[in-house]
């Protein structure tokens, strides 16, 4: 629907896991003050004491990372509970900002979504210009995946553009421009609808630099007027209204999964 008793001690007090260590996680005694063990200072007490618990290692030290919905975490033997992972599906407006903190104080793609009980981030980003599909959810695994580089997740715009693109352009813009951080290109593109001064463009990446299709266009002389992200790999923005979001279904979840999955077994 579219919506506005004491641990046991293992042998010494090492950390988790170094794979679990350096996930993309949150300090524990953020996530034991979420779940009401007081204040932080109170929850660093807990870990300082020996009664916290991840993966059944007693941790004692502070600023270790963990990741709740993939981790156990204990505090004095009673497990936490792990968080519901949702997944939803935004539409973006122009004038909004998809990062989670925003020291100016701008309105956040999160904000779209009201009070939830969960924690939600946005996974990758849309430039603040830029409007469409991005999703948004607590799974940081998947939430990682598919914005990593290796997994080369393929998103589609719709991009409207001053001019009209010769297809000497369209040839230059698959076999590469060179931006300063490196060569990027087009996975395909393609013209949908041309007009007297501006054309409308199709493009699909499947990497992930900064601007990068405003910055690739401007190189080749049109400036993009208009930037309308219109899929996230299996997931697309369909008629979703501008500000509205929705939660994905389970077989856009499942098939976001699968996409990563694939990866994964070609590269072992």
């Amino acid at each position: 629907m579219v919506k506005r008793p004491q641990p046991k001690r293992a042998t010494g007090t090492r950390p988790p896991r170094k794979a679990a260590a350096e996930s993309a996680g949150e300090r524990i005694q953020k996530i034991l003050a979420l779940a009401g063990f007081g204040s932080r200072r109170q929850a660093e007490e807990l870990i300082q004491s020996g009664r916290v618990e991840v993966d059944r290692q007693v941790v004692t030290e502070l600023g270790t990372k963990a990741d709740l919905s993939r981790q156990e975490i204990r505090v004095d033997g009673v497990a936490l509970r792990r968080p519901r992972l949702v997944y939803y599906a935004v539409n973006k407006p122009a004038g909004i900002v998809s990062t989670n903190r925003d020291p100016s104080g701008r309105p956040r793609v999160v904000d779209l979504l009201g009070e939830t009980k969960e924690r939600l981030f946005p996974v990758g980003r849309l430039d603040m210009a830029s409007e469409g599909l991005i999703l948004v959810t607590n799974d940081g695994e998947l939430a990682n995946r598919l914005t990593h580089p290796r997994y080369r997740v393929r998103k589609t715009y719709r991009v409207l553009v001053a001019g009209q693109p010769s297809r000497e352009v369209l040839s230059q813009l698959r076999q590469g421009v060179h931006l300063a951080e490196g060569v990027a290109r087009v996975a395909e593109i393609r013209i949908k609808r041309q007009q007297k001064q501006s054309a409308v463009l199709e493009m699909v990446l499947d990497e992930g630099k900064n601007r990068e299709i405003r910055r690739v266009l401007a190189r080749l002389g049109h400036k993009v007027l208009q930037l309308t992200r219109i899929a996230v790999g299996p997931v697309r923005l369909g008629q979703l209204a501008s500000g509205e979001y929705r939660r994905l279904n389970r077989e856009e979840i499942q098939r976001l999964k699968q996409l990563v999955r694939q990866t994964d077994r070609v590269e072992r």
